[in-house]
């Protein structure tokens, strides 16, 4: 548990919320934290709920207060981002589907948890960017969450130019699912939730599991892990259930 990451347990959905609220940053414990939660979710739920308390969704990673200067080495600096890493790795191998919900600003790390998301709804006012460059910083970390859910172009046009984008081209570039009326948003999220926690488990996890595989298989790889998890699932007792 982080005191800047509030978890709760609301039926079959699991809410984690951001909750730095005095810069909408996250530091590199409360990424080690998001992993933790993500990777044990499935213990519990079918589903995460990604949220922020804040005005702005993430404005970016930030070191955690303390005595000790970044290192200056760079092997034992490397692994000092291991949170960070850490965290993108947890959102893709959660086995419960990750919902984000963007709000404000979305910058850096907050970009690229955004796109990571297995399905995401952002307010028509929010905005993206990918800032590092501008502070002399490699923005690779990011580039490394979105090199599989943006396409070229669009990564080195936000990475290069720092400039913000609307949601409605964040959806274009593939770091969102939707765009809602800023209004609409948590009545859309929850009508959302209420139709996937209202699906068989075993589909909810089957799906997300092999969008995780399949890509990076080759063609008939793919194909024979469908003809595999097609039959694993639809056996399943859960999905002989009647609605």
């Amino acid at each position: 548990m982080h005191p800047q990451l509030n978890i709760e347990q609301d039926g079959r959905l699991l809410r984690v919320t951001l909750n730095r609220t005095e810069d909408n940053g996250v530091s590199d414990s409360m990424a080690s934290a998001l992993s933790a939660a993500l990777l044990s979710a499935h213990e519990t739920s079918d589903a995460v709920l990604l949220s922020s308390a804040g005005p702005d969704f993430c404005t970016g990673r930030i070191r955690d207060a303390g005595p000790t200067p970044a290192a200056s080495e760079a092997y034992t600096r490397r692994d000092e981002y291991d949170g960070i890493f850490g965290s993108y790795h947890a959102m893709r191998g959660a086995k419960v589907p990750v919902i984000g919900v963007i709000e404000g600003r979305c910058m850096g790390f907050g970009t690229a948890i955004a796109a990571l998301c297995d399905v995401s709804f952002a307010s028509d006012a929010a905005t993206f960017n990918i800032p590092e460059i501008g502070h002399n910083v490699m923005p690779t970390m990011v580039m490394s969450a979105v090199y599989d859910r943006m396409n070229r172009n669009a990564i080195l046009w936000m990475a290069y130019s720092t400039d913000f984008i609307d949601a409605e081209r964040a959806m274009a570039f593939g770091i969102v699912s939707n765009v809602v009326p800023a209004v609409k948003l948590n009545a859309e999220v929850d009508r959302f939730c209420q139709v996937l926690l209202s699906r068989p488990r075993p589909a909810i996890l089957g799906l997300k599991e092999y969008l995780r595989v399949a890509p990076r298989m080759d063609e008939q790889g793919a194909i024979d892990y469908a003809r595999s998890l097609h039959s694993i699932v639809n056996t399943s007792a859960a999905m002989k259930k009647k609605h």
